[in-house]
This record gives structure tokens, sequence and C-alpha cells, in this order.
């Protein structure tokens, strides 16, 4: 290190780990300490030590010395578990009071070597596992006594308790608590931390910390409090100040820091800061000389199997494995099965993973043997035939042509990793599970970081530069569309040499035709890839053979009491831990509740894993696209692809799920194979020479490359490489490194010739197979996943009334889909009955051929509610009356807002009375009856005691007298039905306007918004019903109106701005029928349209006026005959068919026979102009 008498460290500094408040992004940061010639630096984010290991790596990496602490919430003098707050001072000095209301001081430490690293790990978990208070861990006296070893540590910044209490003029206590410190930390070890920013809150003290160091002997220390890296990043710290607490720039009195001097400074502007008190600086390089410290990357800690006596987890898997294979395979185990459990074996037991093997099957066979539904598996793991044996995975790899290499790889030593899904229900089980048998202290979840996109940049800066919504609007929807999920990045728009650079012209138009629009780029530009908060991994656990704690920092999220990790998991692996995906699928819980439906129904069991993959009526429903809420498979782009592919077996299943993607659609690859399928699309070899090479590895996909496992069996009988060498291959193509590439193509090429073939082939085969690898899909993942498809599309073809309800109990907090599904219940022919408080459970059911409301499904209607009524029904009969449901229920659902819910949502009609009626008295009702239920509650009397009474009111003492009225009108009915169920059951406005809805739309709502093609900024034609109105008014005075539109299958939020809103503003209204032509906007995972004309459609013509299609001779080739028949064959209806052959010159009008009539739908006609042309339709 150079002299201290030149030199500087900043040991005060807030990087963008410091959530909202720390600006200074770690490579920015140590570039600039580089740039200014300082040999290190240390970090001390507030409170958690999240970027600690991050920290450390980059600045190493870079050259620069790291240095690693925290800026620590301290308790006011109270024990970490008090969470009394405390004021040091009289009325009158809050503002110089210990922070937020006498929650914490603030205190800095550093580790000064490994066994300080640790230390601070230690004082910094503890803090939150047992000292959180709000967002703020706060360690305690006793913590920082316990951990003080191997630590520095300093009287902090001026909410320290020291500044504190000379700032109250109390020196006494200050000197006291100083030199309890001095005592803890050592003399060497405890430095009076001074700051210069130029503001009040530091002069006052400075005196008196002076002061303060002589009277104990400390030394003293310059810091600056560092929260960005150059000057002029203060504005995009202030950015995030106003991020964090709601503000704007602009509104008086919000916090912000006072001046813009908390950056990285020179060593020569700190030291002309303390001129007068060299020995300051000087001792910041001291410190630096103080500390040295390193992580462990070589470390593993993979959790340890409880073996039983006399076994070590190598001889117990094997045994494992043994048993597996005999109760997989109890007619014998094949020679090919044995061969490769043997060959498995070995390479898990080299590479060090039987005990790896040996937890994970002991958590998912916990699971199964609990009643706990697992997938068949998830991602390459469904390749292991030990793991099949183990029972990990439910899918014979052999029969499905899956690569153990895929997923484990002895010419390449890496973690296996399973992923496992449960039923979402029931993952918290499996995780207390885990936690309980290997430990409290070596289980938990893991943090992840969000940081600022770039939309959502851009969205924030308006709003802090006080623009209108609009203004961030136009932004977000100016930019190129997400690929893959992820946006171009601001700098990307404005760089040439950005890939995406051509696609970002409409965004630098817009940017360089408004002034306005330049501000908010320029500060979104500052806060995009910061860091804005932290969260949770939806399904990553890391489980440790070692306590955590000693390892790296944990903290507890304040509202579970969850332990979760305080580095994220690519930390996390880097240090030897290891991460277990628990993983909560949806669809696994659909069947389990569908099951549980068969059997209550009154049909026999159905064992989900005892079914074969070959039940006709599967495939026909697979075939007819008849697929929605089917697993994978209910998109209305991916029902289209099954219509043209009809599927037949499962690798069409397996096959499907694998091209209906982003990259094979790009390359319509999923259109050649549904054509080359069936016929219509000849199957070309890659080149002549490797036609009869090829045909074992990719017959069964009709000459296509569809999975990553076919790469590997192609270099493997091409080019005489190893399954495990193929796997080095298809990675190092994935990865596209140039010098890489060129290593494996002098091998791969080589290997081929040697086997006879051509450099032309070689070059041909290496140019498909080179861009294939950019979304070559996993066939493993593909096939198990199939699996569930299969599954799902099983029970609706076969049970659709069980499966169904299942369904719409997975949604019924969604009312979009739940009307979506509602709808499919009606095409399907089931009856979906309204809520019954005597027939109705908490979630839909399978009542016979219908399928009844749930009542959790109502608005206002809790569980705990649902629960009372289910229990007094079952306990003391049916209702009989509405006077007899208030008698039998308890206390608890004599709600008035309650019972009104249930009344308008259609659940006491059964009981003889009008909805009117019921609603005109059930004030009245609950008045009546509240007060003798909270007696009978409290024990003062018995309700149901019969004095003598004569008659059940009279033993009751209470009879509520129903007014006979008439019911409201359908219009109303309908209303206050969608108001308490979010959609409409009983029937629909537009029942018997199909006709109008099919002419007027090109597709169903529903379908737009699940159609994963439709591009942001595209245009399409909806028709419905306005169901919501809102007009507002901008801040500039510019009225717009936020519109709900609700066809038979879903609805969309519609925003009208400026000319359009004020052209078409008369003829909005709820209950209108229009007609909306629209732009797509996607925000997030939400759909929504900015509308763009509306009209309102003819409703006179009737619903029998015949289809008229229209179609050019010379379109009419046996293929498109034949899909056309399909099509209609899909969409059996009453309604004729008429077909317009045109060619030049001339029309024919031909009707097409009787038993192809359609139902109109949009289904139809998006099907019709798939296959024909958008004009196809038109007259």
């Amino acid at each position: 290190m150079p002299s201290a008498g030149s030199d500087f460290v900043h040991l005060h500094a807030h990087t963008e780990y410091s959530m909202l408040d720390g600006a200074a992004r770690l490579g920015d940061l140590f570039a600039e300490v580089n740039r200014l010639g300082q040999t290190a630096i240390a970090t001390t984010d507030h409170g958690y030590l999240f970027g600690a290991y991050d920290f450390w790596k980059q600045a190493t990496a870079a050259g620069v010395k790291p240095i690693i602490g925290v800026e620590a919430y301290v308790t006011p003098g109270t024990s970490r578990f008090d969470q009394t707050r405390v004021r040091f001072g009289e009325a009158g000095q809050e503002a110089d009071d210990v922070s937020a209301r006498g929650a914490y001081t603030h205190m800095t430490m550093w580790a000064r070597n490994n066994e300080g690293l640790h230390n601070l790990f230690r004082a910094s978990s503890y803090a939150s596992l047992e000292g959180q208070m709000g967002k703020w861990p706060r360690m305690d006296r006793d913590l920082i006594e316990r951990y003080s070893a191997g630590m520095i540590a300093s009287t902090g910044c001026p909410s320290g308790e020291i500044q504190t209490r000379l700032r109250l003029g109390q020196w006494d206590e200050a000197v006291r608590v100083a030199g309890e410190l001095q005592d803890i930390y050592g003399k060497e070890f405890f430095y009076v931390e001074l700051m210069d920013h130029g503001i009040d809150i530091e002069t006052r003290v400075l005196k008196d910390l002076l002061r303060l160091a002589k009277t104990i002997g400390a030394p003293l220390l310059a810091t600056n409090d560092l929260h960005y890296v150059k000057r002029e990043d203060s504005a995009s710290h202030d950015a995030l100040l106003c991020i964090n607490s709601g503000s704007k720039l602009a509104d008086p009195g919000r916090f912000k820091f006072d001046g813009d001097g908390y950056y990285v400074k020179s060593a020569e502007e700190m030291r002309r800061t303390w001129a007068e008190l060299p020995e300051a600086c000087d001792n910041t390089v001291l410190l630096a000389e103080q500390c040295e410290v390193s992580f462990d990357t070589s470390a593993n800690y993979m959790p340890n199997y409880p073996c039983p006596p006399g076994e070590d987890e190598t001889s117990w898997f094997i045994k494992e494995v043994e048993r597996g294979l005999n109760a997989r395979y109890p007619d014998g185990i094949s020679p090919e099965v044995r061969k490769q459990a043997d060959y498995e074996c070995q390479v898990i037991t080299q590479m060090g993973f039987p005990g790896y093997f040996l937890v994970v099957a002991d958590f998912i066979n916990w699971s199964k043997d609990n009643g706990i539904r697992v997938g068949p598996g998830r991602g390459s793991g469904a390749g292991s035939m030990a793991a099949y044996a183990m029972r990990i995975t439910d899918l014979d790899p052999l029969q499905h042509g899956l690569i153990f290499e895929r997923f484990l790889n002895p010419d390449r030593v890496s973690m296996p990793d399973f992923d496992v899904d449960f039923d979402e229900r029931r993952r918290g089980e499996v995780i207390k599970y885990v936690t309980e048998k290997y430990g409290e202290d070596r289980v938990a979840q893991i943090v992840t970081y969000g940081t600022i996109k770039a939309k959502q940049a851009l969205k924030d800066s308006s709003r802090l530069l006080d623009f209108p919504f609009a203004m961030g609007e136009k932004l977000t929807k100016a930019m190129p569309p997400a690929i893959m999920g992820k946006d171009i990045t601001l700098s990307g728009i404005f760089d040439p040499n950005d890939k995406r650079y051509a696609e970002a012209e409409e965004f630098r138009q817009v940017h360089a035709a408004d002034p306005d629009a330049q501000k908010v780029v320029e500060l979104a530009k500052g806060i995009e890839g910061l860091k804005r908060q932290w969260g949770v991994h939806a399904a990553g656990v890391i489980m440790s053979s070692h306590p955590l704690i000693d390892i790296i920092p944990i903290m507890r999220r304040p509202q579970d009491g969850a332990v979760i990790t305080q580095f994220d998991y690519p930390k996390c692996e880097e240090l030897g831990l290891i991460k277990m995906d628990f993983l909560g699928l949806r669809n696994l819980t659909i069947l389990d509740d569908a099951l549980d439906n068969i059997v209550a129904n009154g049909k026999d069991p159905v064992v989900l894993e005892e079914l074969t993959l070959d039940d006709k009526k599967t495939y026909d429903l697979l075939a007819r696209g008849d697929t929605l809420g089917v697993f994978q498979l209910d998109g209305g782009g991916m029902r289209s692809l099954l219509k043209l592919m009809r599927p037949d077996n499962f690798e069409d299943i397996s096959a499907v799920g694998a091209l209906y993607r982003p990259g094979p659609m790009g390359a319509n690859s999923h259109t050649n194979y549904a054509l080359r399928k069936n016929g219509l699309q000849e199957v070309t070899p890659i080149h002549p020479e490797l036609a009869e090479a090829l045909e074992d590895v990719l017959g069964n996909t009709y000459g296509l490359i569809v999975y990553q496992e076919q790469v590997m069996a192609i270099a493997q009988k091409l080019a005489g490489y190893s399954l495990g060498q193929a796997d080095i291959l298809r990675r190092a193509m994935g990865k596209k490194k140039k010098a890489e590439l060129d290593k494996q193509f002098e091998g791969f090429s080589a290997g081929m010739m040697e086997r006879g073939f051509s450099m032309d082939a070689v070059q041909t085969l290496w140019n498909i197979l080179l861009p294939f690898s950019d979304y070559a899909f996993n066939k493993a993942h593909s096939a198990a996943y199939g699996v569930v498809s299969y599954w799902t599309a099983y029970l609706k073809a076969n049970y659709p009334v069980e499966y169904m309800a299942a369904l719409l109990t997975s949604v019924k907090d969604d009312k979009d889909k739940s009307a979506l599904y509602l709808n499919e219940c009606r095409h399907m022919g089931i009856t979906v009955l309204p809520p019954d408080v005597n027939s109705s459970s908490a979630n839909f059911t399978a009542v016979g051929a219908d399928i009844r409301f749930g009542l959790t499904a109502i608005r206002n209607v809790g569980a705990n509610v649902v629960e009372s009524i289910v229990a007094a029904r079952e306990e003391k009969g049916d209702f009989t009356s509405f006077t007899d449901f208030l008698d039998k229920v308890p206390a608890v659902v004599c709600n008035k807002r309650t019972i009104e819910s249930l009344i308008k949502g259609g659940a006491f009609d059964s009981l003889g009375h009008t909805r009117r009626s019921l609603v005109m008295v059930h004030e009245q009702a609950v008045d009546s009856v509240i007060g003798v239920k909270r007696k009978e509650a409290e024990g003062q009397f018995d309700l149901f005691a019969d004095f003598g009474a004569s008659d059940a009111d009279e033993a009751i003492g209470f009879s509520i007298d129903v007014p006979d009225l008439p019911d409201w009108d359908k219009k109303q009915l309908l209303t206050f039905e969608r108001e308490m169920l979010g959609l409409y059951v009983s029937d629909h406005p537009l029942s018997g306007l199909e006709h109008v809805l099919s002419r007027a739309a090109e597709t169903s709502i529903a379908q737009l918004i699940t159609d994963e093609g439709r591009a942001d900024g595209s245009v399409v034609t909806i028709a419905g019903l306005i169901t919501s109105l809102q007009r507002k008014m901008s801040k500039n005075g510019n009225p717009w109106a936020a519109v709900t539109i609700e066809d038979l299958e879903g609805s969309i939020e519609v925003m009208f701005f400026g000319e359009t809103y004020l052209a078409y503003s008369t003829i909005l209204a709820e209950d209108q029928i229009v007609t909306l032509k629209g732009r797509v906007r996607r925000r997030d995972e939400t759909m929504s349209l900015q509308a763009m004309e509306l009209s309102l459609p003819d409703t006179s013509a009737g619903p029998d006026s015949p289809v008229l299609v229209t179609v050019p001779v010379s379109r009419c080739t046996q293929p498109v005959v034949e899909r056309l028949r399909d099509i209609l064959r899909t969409h059996p209806g009453a309604t004729e068919v008429h077909l317009k052959l045109t060619e030049p010159g001339r029309a024919t009008l031909m009707k097409v026979e009787d038993k192809l009539r359609v139902e109109r739908s949009p289904a139809l006609f998006g099907d019709l102009k798939a296959l024909l042309g958008p004009t196809c339709l038109a007259s």
C-alpha cells in the first residue's frame, strides 16, 4: 500500500445493495477507485450483508482490496428482543434524538480477518432472526460483545449512539458508551469516526468527538458517507430516495440529502477536508492494512443423509437403487436396464453424489407417502434410471429415449440439480419436513434481488418529475417488445453497436421530438439496473451439512418468520451450498382435486400413474384442439397447432411442448412437424449422405431436430463422441464462444470424416446444429411435463365434469380465467349451477353431470364463514328456510354484508324466496338474531332449548317474515350476480347474440389474452358488452376513460385517450354492446387495449344466416380442402356453410353438405382466417 501520508481509503460506502438508498454500482465503484489510484475500499451497507461476497469477488477481480463491513442498526440500549422505542433526550429534543422515533442507532463495523468476517455474519444474522423491528435488523450490546472477535468498529455516523448523546448534551453518557465499546473491541480496533459534508448535524459535534477521542485515547477515522460513485450521480441517488418514500422530486419537505458530496472523493479532496487532522486520513490506510478477509469457494456443504447403522451413503444408495429396480420391474430387470443402472451408480458414486440422491429421494418419497402429489419429473433429471428406481421421477428413461449424461456428465464435474414439482397447496409441508429432519439451522429459503428494469425506470422517472401518466406510457410503449422476457436497456437504445439498436427507432424518434421525454430518459438511465427490493426465490431451498450461520449471513422474513439467505443462489452455489428446488405447480393441485371429485361423485378411483399413454378419447380431444384448461396446451396458438398436428401418440405431446416456443416457431419447426406428420410436407434429409445415418435419431420427429438429446445422439453416432463429450459439445454450441467452437468443430469434423462423411455433409450438419442450440429443448423435461399434459387431457376427455370443477376451483380468484372456463363448460354441455347454502362446498364440486359453484367464490364470503355454514349443515341438517339458516349458523356468519352477498349470489334460491325479497329483510333479520347469537356464544342460554314452544320459530325465539315480492328483472339479477361472483353464472346478457359477436370480432377476448404470440402494439378487433366505465381527468385537464369490455368468454381493460375519447365519449355507456378496434398493450403479464375505433354492431340480423367462406380456386388443393373439412368438423352446430369459389372474372357459390354445419364462434372464424387469409369471411 502507498504511504499513509498520501493515500486514503473509503471505509463508509453504501453500494447498490443498500436498496433504494445506495446508488453505487459495484463495477463503476471499483473502476473509479482504480482511476483515483486508491488501493482498497470498504462496503458498509445498511443492516444486511447482501452484497458482501459479490463485493469481495468483484473487488478482487478489479485489483482492489475489499474490506467487508456493515452499518449496523443497534437497539437504543435495550435488548434486541424488546420492541420498545426509547428516547435519550427530553421533550423538545426529538429532532436530535434516536432515529426512527426511538427504534435504533447506527454503528459501523468491519471484519479484520476471517474470524471477524464470520462473526459479522453471525451478528447480522441474529440481528434479523431475533432483533428485527419493522424493516430494521437490530443488534444489541449482547450480540456486539459476543461477536466482537476479529472485528473493528467505530462510533459511526451522526445517527450513532455516541453522536446522538453528544447532540443531546449527554457528555458523560457518550464517554461511558464509547469506553464500553473500546473495552469490547480493544483500544487498537475502536475508532472515533469523523464526517464532514458541510451539514449542521456533523459540525455541531465535531469538537466533542475530538475531545472524546482524546479522553478515551481512541484513534480518529475520517470517512465520507458514500452513496454513489461520482458527484453527477447525486440525481440518481435522489431519485432512489423519492422512490423509497413515494415522493416526487419537487415535493416540499421530502427526505433528501443536503448537497452532492456523497461520492468517491479523491485522496486529495479528503485530505484537504481534514488538513488539520491528517492522522484521521492516515488511519484509513492503517485500518485497511489491518483487514484481510477471504471466502472459501472450494467448500462443499452437501447435506448429509442419516443412513441406517452399518451403512454409509454409497452403500445405502446402491441398495436403494436395487430395491427400486425390483419394484419398478416386478417381471424382471432387463439387461438394458441393468447395464444403465450399474453405469449410473458408478458415475454417481465416483462424482460423490450418493447422498444428494438419497436426500432428494427422501423428501419426495415422504411427500408421496403422505398424500402430497409430486410431479413425474422436471428438467434433465428425468433422464436418470437411478432417479426412476428411487421414485424421484416417474418416467422410464429408456422407454422414452432419455439421456443420463444430459443430467450428470462424468466428463464435466458439476452439481446435479433436481427440480421437483409439488401440489402448490402443500409445498410448505415438504419444506417444513426437510427443515425438521435436516435441522432448522441448516435449511433456508433463498433471497432474490429485484432490479429496476428499463420500463419501470421510465415510469418511475416520469412520476418523480411530475409528468402525466401518459408520458411514461408513451415512452414504454415506444420501446421494442421484450425478447424472452428481456427488454433492451436504455443505453442500448442509443448505442449503434447494440444488436437491437435498429428495433428502437420509434423510441429514439419520440425522445428526439420531446424535451420532457429527454428529461425522463436521462433520469431513468441513472436508476436502471439498480436494486429495488429483495424477495424470496419462488422455489429454491438451501440445505447444508453445516449450520448456515457459520457459512453465510441469513435473515428472517418479517411477514411469516421464514429463514432466508442474505446471498442469492449464484453466490451460495459458489460458496459450496446446495439448492433444492421445491416448486408449487397448480396443475398438480387440479389433478388431485379432480381425482377427489371423481370419488365424491360416486365413480371408481383413478390412479394416474397406472394409466397407459394410449387412450383414444384423449388423443381425439387433443386433435380437436379442445385443450382449454389442459396443462401446457391451452393457449389459442397451441390449440390451433394441435388441430393442424392431430396428435395420436405420446411422442407428439412431448414434441409439441418443445416446439411451441419462440425459437422453433421462428424457424417454423412447429408447423413443419405438423405438416410432415400428416403427409402434407415431404420429409427431406439434412444432407443426402446423412439420410440413413440419422433415421434412428430423427425418425420420430420427421427429420427435424427438436431436442438437445438429439444433438448429443448425432454427435455420438456420426462423430464418435461419448455422451459426456456430446454434452460438452452441446453446451459449447449454446455459449457461442468462437475459440471453443473452433476446437469443437475440429473434433466433430474429424470424427465424421473418419466415418466416411464428406466435409460438405459435415459443414451442412454443423450449420444446422449451431443455430438450433439457441433454442434446443431438453427432451427429459418435455417428456416429463408431457405426462402431466396427458393426465390433464385424459381427465378432461374421460371425466369432464370432475375435471372442470377442479379447474374452476383453481382459478376462483381470477374472474377472467373463471369466465373463460365457465364458458368452456357451456361449450362442453356442462351446467354450472349457482352457489347454494344446502348443496355447495367451499370449492366447485361435481354433482352428477353438473358442477355446483363453491361458496368461497362469492365476494365477501370468507373461508371461515363457509366452514361454519358447512359445519352447521352437516351437524344440524339442511336449512329449511331463511329463518332456519340464521338459527343454525354461528354468529360469524350473521354479518349483513355476508348475508347480502350470499343472497345476491343466488345461494338462498333453493329456500323458496326471491332474491329481492330476502335483500329487503336481511338487515332486519341479522339485527334480530345477532344479539341472541352473541349470548349463545357466551353460554348465557341454549338457543335450542324448547321451553314448551309450539313451533320451531317460537322455540328459536325469533321469526323472519319474508315478503312475497317478484324478483328483479333479468338485467338486475345478472348485474348483482356478477357483482358477487365476479362473472355471470345463471345466464349472460350476451346469450343469444353469439352470432353478432362472431361476425363483428376477429377473435374472442379469451383467445386474445391467452395468445402468447400476440405482439405488443398489434391491432385487433373485439366485440362485447361494456361492463365498467370510469371517466377520468388527467392532471393537464384532458379527459380520458378506462373501460372494461366483456364477451361470453372473458374481459379486457380498454383505455380511451385524447381524440379517440372525444370522438366516442357519447356512445360510451355501461351495458352497451360495442365493436372495438384497438392496439394491444402488454405490461408485465397483463394485456390491455388502447382504443382506436368504436362502433355499434348490427344486432338485428338473426343467428341462422349462413357462414360465407370465400376461397380462391387456386387455393383449393387437397391439403387445404382436407384442413377446411377438419376445421368445420371441429366446430359442429346448426348454421349452414356456403363456399364462394373465386377466380379472375368469375365467382361460384356452393352450399357445403349439412353434416358440416357449424356453430358460429370467434374460434371458428380464427381457424378459417388462419387457413384461408384474413379476407376469407368478407361477403
